[in-house]
């Protein structure tokens, strides 16, 4: 958005949706942080909101997914989630060129490898911050995802006969390599499906890098982000995804951030069941699933980069964490196993 006319049109657009500043052209500032999307600060009368939109070029998988992700900020409007309440949105690309939708301004913060002051040194109140974490997804997974519009949103039917061969096929595109682990944990999460299970919302995601906590103390969750792998799914496997970063009861030191001071895993599971209604009876599977799962997704990036086509001192780093997630997926079928 860097023509004049682009302005002129989004003031248009920002009347027809009831912002504030009736006829006032909004001031437009790009904002850095977007991987999916381009983001721009939107100001006008007073009014702060964020404007997400595809980039100049981008192909119709892109531009199906930012939709995607304005029909689900439209049904959760209103709702107890923690989220970036959206403003409005132009689905079509008539107004600017692309589908765009802008949602509120957040004042908060997000973990990306370090905790805010007093997260930092304060393990008290950084403990607050995992069950903020937790209790959001708990409040997701409640949402009535049928009556507020998000029916043929995902394929809720089979979700748990469908993953171990879909990520496998997934897997198989890319793979170069030996995953010690692979075919076990495989094996085991056929054999292990959830007997019930409730469908709902699912983030696909969730984890610490992808929400925001209001500043200061106490811990508060302000937002969820980042919706490009929501669908409709099962939402414990949201909950497995989430707690990646315990190794049984201890949370790790070790992780993209730090997590001592966290509490116990099962503290955790016992305050998602109490927001959520739901059982977590099969939550071993989940962590199983979690950690198989998010080790084929990091390889595919690996694989990329092995093979030549970029570089990233990050994702040097998924070399051994693939092999890690995989090994640790397969030891938890162990595990289960011998009763632990």
């Amino acid at each position: 958005m860097e023509n004049p006319e682009d302005k002129a049109a989004l003031a248009r657009w920002l009347d027809d949706v009831g912002a504030p500043g009736d006829g006032e052209k909004p001031e437009i500032e790009r904002l850095t942080g977007g991987s999916q999307n381009e983001l721009f600060r939107i100001t006008r009368s007073g009014m702060t909101g964020v404007l997400r939109m595809p980039p100049a070029g981008a192909d119709d998988a892109r531009l199906d997914g930012l939709r995607r992700e304005l029909r689900l900020l439209a049904a959760l409007k209103g709702s107890e989630v923690p989220h970036a309440e959206l403003i409005g949105g132009e689905p079509t690309g008539d107004v600017l060129g692309s589908p765009f939708y802008m949602m509120q301004s957040i004042d908060g913060w997000s973990p990306t490898g370090s905790w805010a002051a007093p997260f930092d040194t304060d393990l008290d109140a950084r403990g607050e911050l995992a069950f903020e974490l937790v209790g959001g997804i708990a409040q997701l997974s409640k949402v009535d995802w049928q009556g507020r519009g998000l029916t043929g949103f995902g394929r809720p039917e089979n979700f748990h006969e469908r993953q171990v061969d879909r990520w496998l096929a997934f897997l198989g595109n890319y793979r170069f390599r030996e995953l010690p682990g692979l075919d076990v944990a495989a094996d085991w999460l056929r054999a292990n499906r959830p007997a019930r299970w409730s469908p709902g919302i699912m983030h696909g995601d969730y984890q610490f890098a992808n929400v925001m906590f209001h500043n200061g103390t106490p811990a508060k969750l302000a937002a969820i982000i980042d919706w490009e792998m929501t669908t409709i799914g099962d939402p414990l496997l949201d909950l497995g995804w989430a707690l990646l970063g315990w190794d049984g009861e201890s949370p790790k030191t070790d992780f993209y951030v730090d997590l001592e001071g966290m509490p116990k895993r099962s503290e955790l599971i016992a305050h998602y069941e109490k927001i959520s209604g739901r059982s977590t009876a099969d939550i071993h599977y989940y962590l199983v699933l979690a950690n198989w799962k998010l080790g084929v997704v990091l390889e595919k990036s690996y694989a990329a980069l092995v093979k030549g086509d970029r570089k990233d001192e990050k994702i040097e780093t998924f070399g051994p964490l693939v092999l890690d997630l995989i090994a640790t997926a397969a030891d938890l079928t162990t595990e289960r196993t011998e009763g632990v």
